[in-house]
């Protein structure tokens, strides 16, 4: 079977129109039409409605459609392990993270993971939250340890909530163990940079919260410092202040907010066998930590 027409049927339907899924394709809308004409002649049944709405399945169509993704998913899998032979890669994992990820959760990780595989290289990226993501959506590297971000082409595995909290200048004056989120409103606030701004941002919007967002373009250590000299407030999680807290208050926030870290990769069923061993041994130690 031609895997080229299965990848334009599913377009097409995808797209319903074989305009479309043509332009997409880089074929002409007669090619197309070929093409289709020639996989259900292959089959020996239509799989396709023409009509002025565009197209659709058939109910033979339809039955075929999630065996034809499962097929085109394998044949993406076994091209991307041909790759990965032909290179040397299929003796590493690749991951990418944040820094405080890399940091506090990834050598202990890694240190296991040696011990029971100990001919595997792992290399590590660290990145902002956009770049993370998108080196997992161009295969520049097998997984990345984040927040998470709506990105349907990738699968989601939850490892811990990472609670936030609110940075504050050590002499701030208040017996409470807590702070109200809506006491940010008209703050001057220092926004981190490398993409934690997307996950404050959606906890401040949430609660309908306006500070005066002074955007930084400095590490989180910077933003520390800037707050223990009164220059602003700001949200860091737990994870990333761990260990740096004694110049400054940190109070959790009022209610409750959190980020939701854990890994994003491909669909489990496209992965190395390693790296989803490396996936499910980084699950079962962070519930450990």
């Amino acid at each position: 079977m031609d895997t080229r027409k299965l990848e334009a049927l599913l377009t097409a339907v995808e797209l319903g129109s074989f305009t479309r899924a043509a332009e997409v394709l880089g074929y002409t809308q007669s090619g197309l039409t070929h093409m289709m004409n020639s996989l259900e002649k292959d089959i020996g049944f239509t799989v396709l409605v023409r009509g002025r709405s565009g197209v659709q399945l058939t109910p033979a169509g339809q039955r075929l459609l999630p065996l034809v993704r499962d097929c085109l998913a394998s044949t993406s899998a076994l091209e991307r392990e041909i790759t990965l032979i032909n290179t040397h890669k299929e003796d590493s994992v690749r991951v990418a993270a944040y820094e405080s990820i890399a940091r506090h959760w990834l050598p202990e990780i890694i240190q296991q993971f040696r011990r029971e595989h100990p001919d595997v290289t792992v290399d590590i990226q660290m990145g902002s939250v956009e770049e993370v993501y998108r080196w997992v959506t161009e295969d520049r590297v097998d997984m990345c340890f984040a927040s998470r971000q709506e990105s349907p082409a990738l699968e989601w595995t939850f490892l811990r909530d990472d609670e936030l909290l609110a940075i504050l200048p050590p002499d701030y004056d208040s017996a409470e163990d807590t702070f109200p989120i809506q006491f940010f409103t008209g703050q001057e606030f220092l926004m981190p940079s490398m993409g934690f701004d997307r996950d404050i941002l959606r906890v401040l919007n949430q609660h309908g919260v306006t500070p005066l967002i002074r955007t930084t373009q400095v590490s989180d250590s910077a933003v520390i410092s800037m707050v223990e000299h009164g220059l602003g407030v700001s949200v860091l999680s737990r994870l990333v202040l761990r260990g740096r807290q004694n110049s400054v208050r940190a109070l959790p926030l009022a209610p409750r907010a959190v980020r939701e870290l854990g890994i994003a990769a491909r669909p489990k069923k496209e992965l190395r066998p390693i790296v989803r061993r490396f996936i499910q041994q980084s699950c079962e130690m962070i519930e450990k930590m």
